[in-house]
């Protein structure tokens, strides 16, 4: 009997509806395997449909296409590595998140997903059924179980495989990044190798997928001899790659050899490489070549131009100013400055004109009042306009450059500064930006297509921010101070924290109040001055918004 073992895995980024796509890169990757002299080609979740494919799967045409492209596929890699994939399984009305195992022609086993997320960003409950919990499946000399995805999250898949005769746990996935998911998914993978004593092999899909990114990360942990886990392969996050990873029986089992050890970034590069490679999967998936964005002068603007050009290369990049008599000739130098940094092409279109002209349209109907926020937003609106315009002569995607804390705030406007098909910093709250701008400014990697160095003026990072729609105007005249705003929405929308936590934490108890109508709306007023129980912020947030989903849930 063999005593040795290889598996390659594919650390891959499937785009969701390519089926030929998806194939022709599972063929390509099994080809590699074979040179490789490997024993099994392993694929992430769902592979060949790409992830997430949400109602696309429960099509029965798409379905039945996917099912066969995973069968010729069998047919074509006959002569080589078995191969493990992921993809949906129809049988009768039963609809099934599956991985399929491939050898000598056919298809010799399929896992189905057992454990399926309903949270977050998944609704795997409206999709798929709940499939039984799968035995270990054998290639040559090897019995492996593979808990798909969230089954790893949760013991009852992998004791069981365990206690059927697994002999290591392959774990393919689509799981999408956020702030700290690495180690949060390595603590998981710890448990299960802790209560199971198998090494475990954790396979993640790398890519963005419109507003998901997948973030790959993928590793191998061997049982220690404390009985914890041993870290003993790492992949680079965010970075599509292919890995072979020996395993070798030893008196204590199967082990993983060590093999590939990538570093580990910070918070900070992970953020940044995840919206680099969102921006750049959802323009390479959608058909898009260049980007358009207003530049402002401002520090949303000049980041969303550096994470474009860092994307996709400067020479795609066109920055657009659009000046009114408020723009500050230091702004209009400033966002030069940045663009020329960058190498980026600089255009400028006046909205004096096109303002002008709106206002004398609607005269007649304005007389008698004030200026006010009207007047405002109509120059963000018409810069919106110009932006379009601009996208749909040349074809280029606009940009949209409003960061979280404005958004969550309403410190934005609709059809103006919100107009665009994709923001790259819609996840980032203002203090972060600032602090993003530094970082990029102090760092350059290979994976980056825009320059090194100091690309993100210094100016634009220390001066006070504005939207410049009326005579010196500042953020903090509408908002509190940043680092107040950012904190306490944290506590609202991350931490799901009541009035009472945030005041605890110290702040002000009004300005707590003022944020969460910000955030709410007017109806979180009439809400607090309600007799009766009360309910958390974000549960108030989801019933408002949610009311017939949230009825639904209740029934559960």
């Amino acid at each position: 009997m063999a005593d040795r073992f290889r598996i390659t895995l594919g650390q891959l980024n499937p785009t969701v509806g390519d089926l030929p796509g998806n194939a022709a890169k599972a063929r390509e990757a099994w080809a590699k395997a074979r040179e490789a002299g490997a024993d099994m080609l392993a694929l992430p979740e769902m592979f060949i449909t790409g992830y997430q494919t949400q109602d696309l799967v429960l099509k029965p045409g798409f379905t039945r296409e996917a099912m066969a492209r995973i069968e010729e596929l069998a047919l074509a890699c006959a002569d080589g590595p078995a191969i493990g994939i992921g993809g949906p399984y129809a049988e009768g009305d039963r609809l099934y998140n599956a991985y399929w195992i491939l050898q000598d022609g056919k298809v010799v086993a399929r896992v189905l997903k057992h454990e399926l997320p309903h949270k977050q960003l998944f609704d795997e409950w409206r999709l798929f059924n709940v499939g039984p919990i799968s035995g270990p499946y054998r290639i040559g000399p090897l019995r492996i179980g593979s808990p798909i995805c969230e089954d790893a999250w949760w013991p009852e898949v992998s004791e069981t495989l365990a206690e059927t005769g697994a002999e290591i746990l392959m774990v393919p996935n689509g799981s999408p990044y956020h702030r700290g998911k690495l180690d949060l998914r390595m603590g998981h993978m710890v448990g299960r190798v802790v209560e199971t004593g198998l090494p475990l092999v954790y396979l993640n899909s790398v890519g963005g997928q419109d507003d998901q990114i997948y973030d790959g990360g993928s590793f191998a942990l061997n049982p220690g001899p404390d009985g914890g886990a041993v870290k003993v392969m790492q992949m680079a996050p965010f970075i599509e790659m292919i890995e072979h990873l020996d395993f070798e029986r030893t008196p204590q089992g199967w082990r993983a050899v060590p093999g590939r050890m990538d570093h580990h970034p910070d918070e900070w590069e992970q953020d940044y490489h995840a919206m680099v490679l969102g921006l750049r999967d959802y323009m390479r998936k959608s058909g898009f070549r260049k980007v358009v964005l207003g530049m402002s002068g401002g520090i949303d603007s000049a980041l969303v131009a550096t994470i474009a050009s860092d994307a996709i290369g400067p020479d795609n990049v066109r920055c657009v100013m659009l000046p009114s008599e408020y723009s500050s000739q230091a702004s209009l130098d400033d966002a030069s400055d940045a663009a020329t940094r960058l190498g980026a092409r600089l255009d400028t279109v006046h909205i004096e004109g096109a303002r002008d002209a709106v206002g004398e349209a609607l005269a007649h109907l304005m007389e008698g009042t004030k200026p006010d926020t009207t007047e405002e937003n109509i120059q963000s609106r018409l810069r919106g306009v110009m932006l379009m315009a601009i996208s749909n002569k040349f074809g280029e995607l606009l940009l949209t450059t409003g960061n979280k804390s404005e958004v969550a705030a309403g410190y934005a406007t609709i059809y103006g500064d919100m107009a665009g098909g994709y923001n790259p910093i819609k996840d980032l709250y203002k203090t972060r930006v600032f602090q993003t701008c530094r970082w990029r400014n102090e760092n350059h990697r290979d994976w980056m297509m825009g320059p090194a160095g100091e690309v993100v003026p210094p100016q634009i990072i220390s001066k006070p921010p504005s939207a410049e729609l009326r005579p010196d105007q500042k953020d903090e005249d509408s908002l509190p101070p940043y680092e107040v705003l950012d904190a306490i929405l944290e506590g609202l929308v991350e931490k799901d924290l009541a009035l009472k936590d945030l005041v605890a934490q110290g702040f002000d108890a009004e300005t707590v109040k003022r944020v969460e109508t910000l955030l709410y709306g007017s109806e979180w007023k009439r809400y607090q001055a309600a007799p009766g129980p009360r309910i958390s912020t974000k549960a108030f947030w989801l019933d408002r918004r949610y009311p017939l989903v949230n009825r639904w849930r209740d029934r559960l």
